[in-house]
């Protein structure tokens, strides 16, 4: 109880917090926000604002408009306070009815107060909505401006008029950067803090060298004494050891920046070109560690299922990409250093994106061959990966072609916007591959050391989830801007509007947290009734799984609606939406909601249970669980029947053990004409009372019940315990009838017919006295012969169709 009352306490405190936070919510200066809105509106106006001005006034109004949305939560309490007290005074009249003076009055008053505290959230709602309009309109004026620039036709890199400038260019780079590392070497100063720092300056040198010369080996011997082993889960290890590969070679590489940097040496355009030679390395060694996982040397290690020479292929083409694409950045670099011209970046250029359009489309051609792949069988996986290859292989095949058209053309944007983000994409959709085979592999490992089944639904999730991670970085790719993907996470975060509530994923994450603790109490609740309470009450198997399951359904139902109220979502609200669906269910979910209501009066009624033996339209089974829209029955073949509620309800369902397991058994017994029928009687009875299974009260009958055709005819007639041993009763009771019979020499027939043949003679004059013809030899029992001269009659002479018992 103390627990409990803490908890309450420190639920109110939290509630008054809330309450508290809604009502004192800072309000925006509206002055200043007037003032900025109209300076930034003219700057849009007249078209002249550059693009990084454009996203610095887009920055502004991001934060002007998530202050408007906190805003607009001021006096949220208060109003739903006063809309609470107005709904109590009831409906407004109708037009030309009067309403008492103090409820109008009243309701005037209170709706004066509405008005007053809608104020500053109407006001808010409108700056947010102009915030949001300025927003949209600079993301257009920059697409609008990105779409210009990717489609202006530009110098062509082809034109000899161009190349002079541009080698010029080239040279005079090169020739600063050269002078600026000779003058720094040549001053006393530099080379006095080279002295002073070289211990280090070797040290540094020294690291970085052997880490570039050996740390790929290093890391390859790292995966060599993994590779061996063949427990489940060695790739995981495989894999970590791996990132050596990359982590090793760039440790080298940053101990011989910091040793350069130590000589003092590097001056601006050095130290720019080392800066950036970080990013460059990283490239080059994440790229031959990707291309080696992609396409392994060794086939059931490599993520794309390939021929051995497509393999090897493969990953040489992938290293090349990736030195074009540094290469590519450098001039890059250069162009930024010194400001090079249009055409100038044409020329030097535009032989990197030719290069790289050939090796693409010489990747693509090979990845995209079908002959090259080899998919173990059976591996759905290495299947969709083919096949994801397969269609970016493609892709680059036909943007190499069209890119180098059109950059030689003079529209080098747009070549570069065709080629290098497939290629960035091929690289991506390695990453996802990589990844996600490594997850698999984690989970086999989990599952090894766990005892348990290796397949199950959450590595699929990760894996899926790990290719939604990938959409950001693919949309970066194809140009999108970081601010794009901010907008839209912006909006995902603050939500819809549904009705007058705005639902946010901080509400939808409440509403599953209720859920989940609403419906973890009732699976606790059943629990405790079906293990605890119920069994200790009278009540028959069949009712406590009724109570057990209706118990169930009203504690999930009860949990969604409380979820739903704590997320903020009105419930009023959804009257619309009901009303429309209640259309759907009267037409299209009619099946549907009459098995469910069939459902509730089966739990409910409880003309069936669970472990009941039914008769179900010809079908007997046993019932092995009742839902709210289908019943599950257990046929005797051992295959379950799925029956609809509503046909257990609507048709005629015999139940063979409703409230008892007592049935009753009839077993027929034939014995030949001049058997001693009051000894047939008596033994017949000493057998059934004899059986352990059979019921004294009511007693068991054995009845003569007909002259039959062939015999005289009686039937057991028996009240089992259990009826569902009928079966095994009925056998034992026939094996017992035999083992009696023969003893006492009493004959159970079985139907005989002697066949008559009148005018024998006619056979040889017919057909059969042919020379050579074919005569029958011999008729089967209980058939006979049609044709000329030949009759079925009787064997007793008693004008019926062959007597009881005839020989």
């Amino acid at each position: 109880m103390a627990l409990a009352r803490v908890f309450a306490l420190a639920l109110c405190v939290m509630l008054a917090a809330v309450g508290a936070q809604a009502q004192d919510v800072p309000q925006p200066d509206y002055t200043e926000w007037e003032l900025r809105a109209r300076a930034d509106e003219v700057k849009l106006d007249l078209g002249t604002a550059s693009i990084n001005e454009l996203e610095s006034i887009r920055a502004r109004m991001v934060d002007w408009r998530a202050r408007f949305l906190a805003a607009e939560a001021t006096n949220q309490t208060r109003i739903s306070t006063v809309k609470a007290q107005i709904d109590a005074l009831g409906a407004p009249p109708a037009e030309g009815e009067e309403e008492p003076a103090d409820i109008a009055a009243r309701r005037s008053d209170l709706n004066n107060q509405l008005a007053e505290l809608r104020a500053p959230v109407i006001r808010a709602e409108e700056a947010y909505t102009r915030a949001d309009g300025i927003i949209g309109e600079i993301d257009q004026i920059i697409r609008d401006r990105q779409a210009d620039a990717l489609l202006e036709l530009g110098p062509s890199p082809v034109n000899p008029a161009n190349w002079p400038a541009a080698f010029e260019a080239v040279t005079t780079s090169l020739r600063a950067s050269g002078q600026e590392i000779a003058a720094n070497v040549s001053s006393a100063t530099y080379q006095a803090e080279a002295r002073r720092n070289l211990p280090l300056i070797l040290l540094l040198t020294a690291i970085g060298g052997m880490l570039l010369a050996r740390g790929k080996h290093w890391a390859q011997m790292g995966v060599e004494m993994l590779r061996g082993r063949a427990r489940r889960g060695a790739g995981v290890f495989r894999f970590l050891v791996s990132l050596g590969q990359i982590l090793l070679p760039y440790i080298g590489i940053y101990a011989l920046i910091e040793a350069i940097s130590a000589t003092g040496f590097s001056g601006t355009r050095l130290d720019f070109l080392l800066g950036q030679l970080q990013l460059w390395a990283a490239l080059l060694f994440g790229t031959r560690w990707l291309a080696d996982q992609t396409f392994h040397e060794v086939a059931d290690r490599a993520t794309v299922q390939l021929d051995d020479n497509a393999r090897w292929e493969s990953r040489r083409l992938a290293n090349g990409l990736a030195w074009l694409y540094v290469a590519r950045a450098v001039i890059e670099a250069f162009g930024e250093l010194d400001n090079y011209s249009d055409a100038t970046v044409a020329v030097v250029e535009f032989p990197l994106l030719l290069l790289t359009a050939l090796v693409l489309f010489r990747l693509g051609r090979v990845i995209s061959d079908e002959t090259n792949a080899k998919v173990p069988e059976g591996e759905e996986r290495s299947v969709f990966r083919a096949r994801m290859m397969r269609v970016l292989g493609r892709i680059g095949m036909v943007t190499a072609v069209a890119g180098t058209v059109m950059a030689a053309v003079g529209y080098l944007r747009f070549g570069e916007f065709s080629i290098y983000p497939v290629v960035a994409t091929l690289a991506l959709a390695a990453v996802v591959m990589v990844l996600q085979r490594f997850i698999f592999d984690l989970n086999d490992l989990i599952s090894d050391r766990m005892k348990t089944d290796n397949e199950g639904l959450l590595p699929v999730l990760a894996a899926f989830a790990l290719s939604m991670a990938a959409l950001p970085f693919l949309a970066l790719i194809w140009g999108a801007r970081e601010a794009d993907l901010l907008e839209v996470w912006t909006r995902f975060r603050e939500g819809f509007v549904f009705g007058d509530t705005r639902i946010s994923p901080t509400d939808f994450l409440v509403v599953a947290i209720v859920f989940a603790i609403g419906y973890m109490l009732t699976r606790l609740l059943q629990g405790a009734l079906k293990a605890t309470v119920l069994p200790k009450t009278k009540i028959d198997k069949g009712g406590q799984t009724a109570i057990t399951s209706g118990v169930g359904y009203l504690g999930i139902f009860t949990a969604a609606i409380v979820a739903i109220t704590a997320g903020g979502l009105d419930l009023s609200s959804l009257a619309i939406v009901a009303g429309a669906l209640s259309v759907g269910i009267g037409f299209g979910l009619q099946t549907v909601v009459s098995n469910f209501v069939s459902g509730i009066i089966l739990l409910i009624e409880r003309p069936i249970s669970e472990g009941d033996w039914i008769e179900v339209n010809g079908t007997h089974g046993i019932v092995k669980d009742i839902s709210v829209r289908s019943t599950r029955i257990e046929t005797f073949d051992k295959f379950e029947m799925i029956v609809p509620n509503a046909d257990l309800i609507a048709g005629t369902v015999s139940n063979y053990t409703r409230g008892n397991m007592l049935g009753r058994i009839i077993v027929p017994v034939g014995v030949a004409y001049g058997s001693d029928t009051r000894k047939v009687e008596k033994i017949l009875m000493n057998i059934v009372r004899n059986h352990g299974e059979v019921l004294m009260n009511p007693a068991p009958q054995v009845e003569f019940v007909n002259f039959g055709a062939d015999s005289l005819d009686f039937e057991i007639r028996a009240v089992l315990i259990d009826i569902n041993k009928g079966m095994a009763v009925r056998t034992e009771i026939r094996h017992q009838v035999v083992e009696a019979f023969t003893e006492e020499s009493i004959e159970i027939p079985f139907a005989q017919r002697d066949i008559w043949v009148r005018n024998a003679e006619a056979f040889g004059r017919g057909s059969f006295g042919t020379p050579g013809a074919a005569r029958p030899t011999e008729v089967p029992p209980a058939q006979s012969v049609p044709g000329d001269g030949v009759d079925n009659d009787d064997a007793d002479g008693d004008g019926g169709d062959g007597g009881d018992g005839s020989r």
